[in-house]
């Protein structure tokens, strides 16, 4: 074996990452559930796109989450890694339907169709994900690197989104709040759209590629197809 050639963490480690990471994605499911039917609600009252594209989101986290825990349900690493294709394509499947729909309805918004009022549980939630998210993102990432798990990276990227919506939904509401800017809610349903499409092209791309998923876990000599990014 060459020397400086690392072949991953040990068996014990391995499996111990593999419960943490089935932990973090229960929790991330959990939570989310909870921030989907509160952003959905609240969204609905107030004739918000942006919390309404949040709440969504919140749905797509929870699908993403959920083909994470599918993945890592398989009894053996080799089965993990066959389903590992899958759960990054429909990762970036529902980062493109979240994009599609949330755009399609700021832009209806703009034109005048509804007029964003205020949502103060909408603030409370946005300001308390924004707290939440970037810890449990931060944990996952970890794991998942050490693990080599590109759709565990891909879903803790996608728990991290949910950061920045929060901040960026927080923005608007606030602004529509404090300014009366009615148009601040479709600007921020635009941006949650942009980042969604930004962040479906990364899974994706994350499939395409030939080479591992970390350039750390690459042997020497290994490299990623063009545009992959690895």
């Amino acid at each position: 074996m060459a020397a400086g050639l690392s072949l991953g963490p040990a068996p014990a480690r391995r499996d111990l990452l593999t419960r943490r990471i089935r932990l973090l994605v229960a929790t991330t499911i959990a939570y989310n559930l909870i921030e989907a039917a509160v952003a959905l609600a609240a969204g609905a009252a107030a004739s918000s796109t942006a919390l309404i594209g949040f709440g969504l989101d919140s749905v797509v986290e929870v699908s993403s989450a959920a083909a994470v825990a599918w993945q890592f349900s398989a009894a053996d690493r080799a089965r993990r890694e066959a389903r590992e294709k899958t759960a990054l394509r429909l990762i970036a499947v529902s980062f493109f339907a979240l994009a599609i729909y949330v755009a399609i309805d700021a832009v209806r918004a703009f034109t005048g169709a509804d007029s964003a009022g205020n949502s103060v549980p909408g603030i409370a939630l946005a300001s308390l994900s924004l707290a939440v998210m970037p810890v449990l993102s931060a944990a996952q990432r970890k794991a998942g690197r050490e693990l080599g798990s590109a759709s565990a990276i891909a879903d803790s990227k996608q728990t991290l989104l949910c950061t920045y919506l929060s901040a960026v939904v927080l923005l608007g509401l606030l602004a529509n709040l404090v300014l009366g800017w009615t148009f601040a809610d479709s600007i921020a349903a635009l941006a949650i759209s942009a980042v969604a499409i930004a962040e479906g092209r990364s899974a994706w791309r994350h499939d395409s590629c030939c080479a591992p998923a970390l350039p750390s876990m690459a042997p020497p000599g290994d490299a990623c197809r063009p545009g992959c990014g690895c």
